[in-house]
């Protein structure tokens, strides 16, 4: 089992109530409320599995531990508003760690306007642990799910892919703004953060809206970080499966997708089109004279 069949399980195995306006399967839940749907998310980092605090700061894995959950508020057109924050440290120098955790969620969450507004602090023998789950409401058009791509539908990216395990996956900044300025330009039929690498989150798109799509080779846009790395995999490579880069895909219609493509209206990012949906299913990487099925794969944490 790995951690997408275990959110199959869970979606089996739960009935909505009618307060869950969307439950497990999304960036967020949506929460019927007194007057607008309140958008929630939570998010966990670890050590061992997110980041090594040997290698980096607390402030730095405190920034991302926001960051990653803005970004998925973001993934539905949202605005994020209150977070709470559950921690556990790792006993020896526990106090120190916890300020600066607590800095590098500020930092962050006050750029967006987000008031931590409680949580839970522990300490135990293991490593350190951070949980924070956000609230947030939704843009004009209510919330972007995965599931509306529809076949024909263009495929855009917010930015360029692959490379981040170099240092964006700390430092990238959530697409709050550009997701509420695409809203301004055109209608976004399905949108996901790219958290998991651009093949496995499309795939996402792809199992929620029951399209298949093809990805364009040439047309995606690849870090130049990516481009440098000396291994095995080539930078196309990294950029279909490499995760946390944390830029938004989405889908437009055809005239939606080119009016954006003519006007790129929105400052200091080049929206890209890198594929188009299909009504058959499977995931496709067409390149100058080949066409090829490919997997749906990214990062998966497995049990």
């Amino acid at each position: 089992m790995n951690e997408f069949d275990y959110i199959a399980w869970i979606r089996q195995q739960t009935a909505l109530s009618p307060g869950v306006l969307i439950g497990p399967g999304d960036d967020c839940a949506v929460l019927a409320g007194t007057g607008q749907p309140t958008l929630v998310t939570t998010d966990m980092l670890l050590e061992g599995s997110h980041f090594r605090l040997a290698e980096t700061t607390p402030e730095r894995i405190g920034r991302k531990a926001m960051a990653v959950n803005i970004s998925d508020i973001a993934a539905m057109g949202g605005t994020p508003t209150f977070a709470f924050v559950a921690v556990g440290l790792p006993r020896g120098g526990a106090g120190q760690i916890a300020m600066e955790l607590y800095r590098g969620m500020r930092d962050v969450a006050d750029r967006f306007g987000v008031v931590i507004a409680g949580g839970d602090t522990n300490s135990w023998t293991g490593g350190l642990a951070v949980s924070v789950t956000l609230l947030g409401t939704p843009g004009s058009h209510g919330p972007i799910l995965r599931s509306g791509a529809r076949p024909g539908d263009w495929l855009f990216v917010t930015g360029p892919l692959g490379g981040s395990i170099v240092g964006k996956h700390f430092d990238f900044m959530p697409r709050v703004a550009e997701a509420r300025q695409l809203q301004d330009h055109a209608a976004i039929h399905a949108m996901i953060d790219i958290s998991d690498g651009l093949a496995g989150d499309v795939g996402h798109l792809c199992a929620e809206s029951g399209c298949g799509v093809e990805l364009f080779a040439d047309w995606i846009p690849i870090s130049d970080v990516a481009r440098s790395l000396a291994d095995e995999r080539s930078s196309l490579e990294h950029a279909l499966h490499d995760g946390e880069d944390f830029e938004l895909a989405f889908a437009v219609s055809p005239e939606d997708g080119r009016r954006l493509l003519a006007l790129q209206p929105i400052v200091d990012v080049s929206l890209c089109h890198i594929g188009v949906f299909l009504a058959e299913p499977g995931m496709f990487l067409v390149g100058e004279n080949s066409r090829k099925e490919i997997m749906p794969c990214g990062f998966i944490h497995a049990f």
